[in-house]
């Protein structure tokens, strides 16, 4: 058996057993195995009672060194007739200590140990006196390594409480990510076979058309839509491989190869958008090169969203593109006016706008839109060009989407 002690770890209160305070509890047993040793000192005196102080002290390491402390207070022992020390002692190592062969030696030690001073003529002649005292003595020894094993055992019930419940985290965890990868797995399926599909077709009659149109401007407007069709089909590659990284083609599914990764939106590709977009655009500020990827990102989702939106409620319109930096923040206003032509009944799902509200806000920024007192509408983004957080500012209503 070693002096070595198996570290405590954090459990229950009510399931570990300890006493909060440990210096105080071992100052409070030290200063009982004191009083022990003073009353079983036969002379009451100090010099009589020293080794039992002695034990008595030494149950301020029983913490770190148990055997050895039980050793000493075992020597004690014959001594004197104080045996709290040794008790205690035994329920130390008890507490941390498992062999039961080394435990039950100890007991044996101490109920031969304890008795081992009163042994004398009396006790030769009556054996069976003797005997029942050091039955006695084993009893209690006894005693205090059950009730050390208890704690013991409560102590490592509480730690294999702790890494279950650390294990059913874990378990819950990679249950969810298994989940969210099905459902990516499936959602990227979808848009590939569905809007890949619809929109390599649109981009297959837009570049017969360009081919087959007597008219200048019919050629011209198949090949921007051909052109857009195909940046489109490059972003949804890019985003069907970014839904499948996680978990990979799915069972049953052919395999795909991994498609090149397509560049991010970002405000370098600002003027194709606009460009690209049929509308009356005009661009005023400087676009800002210092933002961080995502901010940009999200700055030019945000133009896109606005002037998809312009196109489809307010067609012949005017719109004003305006970029600020006050101070860290990026300030990207979309302005149009009131509508020239009735809107076109496209479908919509009216998320666009909570989506970008959800990235903004995702990036410690704000986004708010609303109507222009001469009919039109305005959207604001606000956002950190770094990512860090700023106050949000009230000069544009904030409304819902519709």
């Amino acid at each position: 058996m070693s002096d070595r002690t198996d570290p405590d770890r954090p459990g229950p209160a009510w399931l570990t057993g300890r006493t909060p305070g440990p210096r105080a509890v071992d100052a409070g047993l030290a200063a009982a195995a004191m009083a022990d040793a003073w009353v079983f000192s036969g002379t009451g005196t100090w010099s009589a009672a020293a080794p039992g102080a002695a034990a008595a002290l030494a149950l301020l390491a029983r913490r770190h060194r148990p055997v050895t402390v039980f050793v000493f207070a075992l020597l004690v022992v014959q001594l004197g007739n104080n045996v709290l020390a040794a008790l205690a002692a035994l329920f130390s190592v008890a507490e941390r200590h498992r062999t039961r062969r080394a435990l039950a030696g100890c007991v044996l030690a101490y109920g031969t140990g304890a008795n081992l001073p009163d042994l004398g003529p009396y006790e030769a002649a009556h054996p069976a006196e003797f005997a029942v005292a050091v039955g006695y003595s084993l009893t209690a020894g006894g005693v205090a390594v059950l009730l050390g094993r208890l704690v013991l055992t409560r102590r490592e019930l509480a730690r294999n409480m702790e890494e279950l419940r650390a294990a059913q985290e874990h378990q819950r965890e990679l249950h969810a990510q298994q989940v969210l990868a099905r459902e990516r797995a499936h959602l990227a399926r979808e848009m590939h076979d569905v809007v890949s599909h619809q929109v390599s077709l649109i981009a297959v009659r837009a570049g017969a058309l360009q081919v087959s149109a007597d008219r200048t401007d019919t050629r011209e407007a198949a090949r921007t839509i051909r052109t857009l069709s195909a940046a489109t089909l490059d972003e949804l590659r890019h985003m069907v491989a970014v839904l499948r990284a996680p978990g990979g083609s799915d069972a049953g599914s052919d395999p795909q190869p991994q498609p090149r990764r397509q560049p991010q939106a970002a405000l370098d590709r600002l003027d194709g958008l606009i460009a690209d977009s049929g509308l009356d655009v005009t661009l005023t500020g400087d676009v800002p090169r210092d933002a961080s990827p995502a901010v940009e990102r999200a700055a030019y989702r945000t133009v896109q969203e606005a002037l998809t939106n312009v196109r489809k409620h307010a067609p012949g319109s005017t719109v004003v593109v305006g970029f600020r930096r006050p101070g860290p923040a990026l300030d990207v206003t979309v302005t149009n006016t009131r509508a020239r032509h009735p809107a076109l009944a496209l479908p919509s799902a009216r998320h666009g706008l909570i989506g970008l509200r959800e990235r903004a806000e995702h990036l410690g920024g704000t986004l708010s839109d609303g109507p222009t007192p001469d009919g039109g509408y305005r959207l604001h983004l606000q956002i950190p060009r770094r990512g860090a957080s700023i106050p949000p500012t009230a000069d544009v209503p904030r409304h819902s989407p519709e």
